[in-house]
């Protein structure tokens, strides 16, 4: 367990997450995951895309410096894309952008998914899964 010391008391670490969800797929899993109770970390805060191709790396890399100490992209399964292939354009794009990542040291701290609609639980799954992963890495310190 990681702690941290806030205002001269020591609290256990509590990471902070953001979440680009895709609205077709993705989010949806996500409030199916909601509506049938799955139990996850409360920790992540969803931002709403079109497509998982849609995030552009610009955004995680200002969230890392705004102090996200997190970020995951989540889209449609490979072949099922509202948009045909833009989860395909986002595959590829990560998978460059992860050697951007690891010139930082964030290449942990990020992650790419694909939750379909009706996997509200692999939702839930993949945010407890990933929110244990950056407890063990601790918080993010950014200057």
């Amino acid at each position: 367990m990681i702690v941290q010391e806030k205002k001269g008391k020591i609290v256990e670490f509590t990471p902070n997450i953001l979440c680009f969800c895709c609205n077709w797929c993705s989010y949806a899993g996500a409030d199916l995951a909601g509506v049938s109770r799955f139990q996850y970390p409360p920790t992540i805060k969803i931002v709403r895309v079109m497509c998982s191709g849609r995030v552009d790396p610009a955004f995680i890399l200002e969230a890392f410096k705004d102090g996200i100490d997190g970020v995951i992209v989540t889209g449609c399964h490979i072949g099922d894309c509202h948009y045909l292939k833009g989860n395909e354009f986002a595959k590829e794009r990560f998978e460059r952008f992860r050697e951007t990542l690891k010139i930082f040291n964030l290449d942990k701290r990020f992650r790419l998914e694909w939750i379909s609609a009706s996997e509200g639980k692999r939702f839930a799954e993949v945010i407890t899964e990933f929110t244990n992963e950056i407890k063990k890495l601790g918080p993010l310190l950014t200057t």
